[in-house]
């Protein structure tokens, strides 16, 4: 009876997430979403702060505080391969944050050598962006995964030259007095209308190739945006305050 009680309350616990090796091949990749087609850009709302309005990165400069260097033309920017990432020229904690981009065509290369860039909230925690339609890579590293961490939900691509929205609620961590991590930061992400990130729980900073960490930092950190040496295209990028939860 004894052995047959255990079991029962074995079978009743919860079983544990597989814990997958950073960007193994093994890992599951994400069901394919058709999101239906692009749209065009619609108005942020009044209480929004524009970091692009489609004619200046004024709002933007490198990381070494010079004037951003990246290509901007027809109401979009252009990352400007080699030059360097850009960072908004101020902070942000927890957002609502809306970006669109669309990958270069003709699409080249494979897997993460294929219309690779990121937006980082607060320069730590990347949301990748990838050109992830009808080409395979590591499943926490296509587009919308958190990066290294957890694969999007579902492969919402579309085409590379088309437009695609990232809607991003982001929750910064939170640090006691001694640089413990009272709470993780937590993420909820919609790439073209699907949602593809549930309030997931970031783990640490992206880093590539290892298990992530957190290290305290500030309340309020930029917005950064990855040179990964592909001319990725962004547009339409316009940010909400939100009201920290005490």
């Amino acid at each position: 009876m004894r052995l047959a009680f255990l079991a029962l309350v074995a079978a009743a616990a919860p079983m544990r997430a597989q814990q997958w090796p950073v960007h193994s091949m093994d890992r599951p990749r994400p069901a394919v979403v058709d999101p239906g087609p692009e749209r065009p850009p619609v108005a942020p709302p009044s209480d929004a702060i524009v970091l692009f309005d489609g004619k200046s990165l004024a709002q933007w400069q490198s990381e070494d505080s010079t004037a951003a260097k990246w290509v901007v033309r027809d109401g979009y920017f252009e990352v400007a391969p080699h030059t360097g990432a850009i960072v908004t020229k101020r902070g942000f904690g927890d957002v609502q944050l809306h970006v669109e981009w669309a990958t270069p065509v003709p699409a080249t290369g494979e897997g993460q050598d294929r219309g690779n860039s990121g937006v980082f909230m607060m320069t730590h925690y990347e949301i990748q962006v990838l050109d992830s339609y009808h080409s395979d890579t590591y499943a926490d590293g296509q587009a919308a995964a958190v990066y290294g961490q957890t694969p999007p939900l579902v492969n919402a691509s579309r085409p590379p030259g088309q437009w695609q929205t990232y809607d991003i609620i982001f929750h910064r961590p939170r640090f006691t007095a001694d640089g413990a991590v009272r709470d993780s930061a937590r993420v909820t992400v919609l790439h073209n209308g699907v949602l593809v990130q549930d309030n997931t729980i970031i783990t640490g900073w992206t880093v590539h190739g290892q298990r992530a960490h957190y290290a305290p930092h500030a309340d309020r950190l930029p917005l950064l945006l990855q040179d990964h040496g592909h001319p990725v295209r962004y547009r339409d990028i316009w940010i909400r305050e939100l009201r920290e939860h005490q």
